[in-house]
């Protein structure tokens, strides 16, 4: 939670809340003088935000303090314990008290989960000086102030959240949401006049992060390419937020030192040094980079582990004269068509491994198959890639179409393409990937940030570690259209022949 101290004299609160903040100095004084918390207005860890930068982007609802977005949606990203479902909860106070006649409603991954927020909430206003401005007694799931504004729960459903029409969503631990009552949550937000003020319909989420394939990853992903028109991200870390920690307590033992280098001497925040100490023995080095560093998620139940970033994804185009071009493919109709282009060749000279760099992808759903194959010919051309030595492509493709009567491999064929199809496993399929990850003959170029992104969060079931085949949930079409190249490479590289850039 977020530092707490004695609150001010009954009479000097009831002052400041007769006066809007107007200033990022006026509202930490209200905070700290009428709610008796301390926020951290400035973060250790190069590369992390403030606690205090969430609370001035969604208080004021203009843009003189982010000068950068043109939206007041927000994704908060922070360590377990890092304050934010307090920080929501005051968020959630400033709004009421502060823009009359706001609706905010609070969604969690549960009912228990939204409750927290809300118990901070009504906890907060249990001070004398907000008495009279209550409208009535808080119940279990609603608050309402005698000026209109009212803040309630909603159940962690799809059914809770459709027809709902609030000026503010706050969504607690978003990484528990069911993606389909993430979904609806984006169509409840409206604008409106409150007070005298037009407050702007946002939705924000509120959470750790403990997968790579998991909801808070694909928001994060989602909100991190620097678009003004996108939500605004915070992060800190526990770093962040610690305790200052004592001058003469040594540091060269301290088990905190590799993420502290004695930043913690400074620091202004509330999580005691010993607490932090104690989770660190108590928990392993991945859980503790993760959960409280805020580092990338733990890949365990990732199908591809290996694949790293830095060492797999490649700027550079592979233009030698002696290197084939090929192809994957993946056919769907209700699913998405992928196509992927890849060059094939030596890494080395004295190197007898083939290396894999795939250079473009082609993802589109609900059209025939002539128009993606039109589409498929633009894109190449567009880029000016060779007209591919082979496509390989699932095995299931030799069988009739309903639609146009023959299958889609004879279709293939009958455009000039030559098609392989050779029948493996699954497993089998995915260990040749994983083989190519770890000797570093499979590179991806960066303009590919679909397969990039699947790469990442193709998964296997969470819930169910018997099941050995992974989850179909979208990454698995453009996986699969890797592995059907990868198989019918494997099977007859010794036939591949150079071609050149068109």
């Amino acid at each position: 939670m977020i530092k707490q101290q004695p609150a001010a004299p009954c009479d000097s609160s009831r002052q400041l809340l007769a006066i809007e903040p107007k200033t990022p100095d006026q509202l930490h004084r209200f905070v700290q003088v009428v709610l008796g918390m301390t926020i951290p207005r400035v973060p250790l860890i190069p590369g992390s935000s403030a606690p205090f930068e969430y609370l001035l982007h969604t208080f004021f609802e203009n843009t003189q303090n982010d000068t950068t977005a043109t939206s007041k949606d927000a994704v908060v990203w922070a360590n377990r314990g890092g304050g934010k479902t307090m920080l929501g909860a005051i968020a959630t106070l400033l709004d009421l008290l502060f823009k009359p006649g706001i609706q905010v409603r609070i969604l969690g991954g549960s009912l228990e989960q939204s409750s927290k927020m809300f118990e901070h909430l009504i906890n907060l206003l249990d001070r004398p000086w907000f008495q009279t401005l209550l409208d009535g007694e808080p119940t279990q799931r609603r608050v309402a102030l005698a000026n209109g504004s009212q803040a309630q729960l909603l159940a962690g459903s799809q059914r809770s959240v459709r027809g709902v029409r609030v000026q503010k969503l706050r969504c607690d631990e978003v990484e528990e949401f069911e993606p389909g009552v993430w979904e609806a949550a984006q169509m409840v937000t409206r604008s409106s006049v409150c007070g005298d003020k037009r407050v702007q319909g946002a939705v924000e989420a509120l959470s750790t992060m403990h997968r790579p394939f998991g909801l808070m990853a694909k928001i994060t992903n989602a909100f991190q390419k620097n678009d003004p028109g996108s939500a605004k991200l915070f992060k800190w870390t526990a770093m962040d937020v610690i305790e200052q920690c004592p001058k003469d307590r040594p540091c060269d033992k301290c088990v905190l030192w590799d993420d502290c280098q004695g930043l913690a001497k400074s620091a202004i925040g509330f999580i005691p040094v010993d607490d932090l100490v104690q989770q660190w023995h108590r928990t392993s080095r991945r859980t503790w980079s993760v959960e409280m560093m805020c580092r990338q998620p733990q890949v365990s139940d990732c199908v591809y582990p290996e694949f790293n970033t830095e060492i797999h994804v490649l700027q550079d185009n592979p233009q030698h004269n002696d290197w084939a071009w090929i192809g994957g493919m993946d056919f769907g109709l209700r699913n998405p068509t992928v196509m992927l282009w890849a060059c094939v060749g030596k890494g080395h000279e004295d190197d007898n491994q083939t290396v894999i760099h795939i250079v473009d992808e082609y993802i589109q759903a609900g059209i025939t198959f002539d128009k993606h194959m039109n589409a498929i010919d633009q894109q190449a051309s567009l880029h000016g890639w060779p007209h591919t030595q082979w496509l390989g492509v699932d095995p299931a493709g030799n069988q009739r179409n309903s639609h146009t009567g023959i299958s889609d491999v004879q279709a293939l064929r009958k455009l000039g393409h030559t098609v392989k199809t050779k029948r493996s496993s699954l497993r089998d399929g995915i260990e040749r990937i994983r083989r190519r990850l770890d000797r570093k003959t499979l590179r991806i170029h960066p303009r590919c940030e679909k397969l990039i992104e699947a790469m990442r969060c193709y998964h296997f079931d969470v819930s169910n570690p018997q099941r050995q085949d992974p989850i179909k949930d979208g990454p698995d079409h453009l996986c699969d259209a890797l592995r059907y190249m990868i198989i019918n490479l494997e099977a007859g590289s010794e036939n591949l022949t150079a071609t050149s850039y068109l």
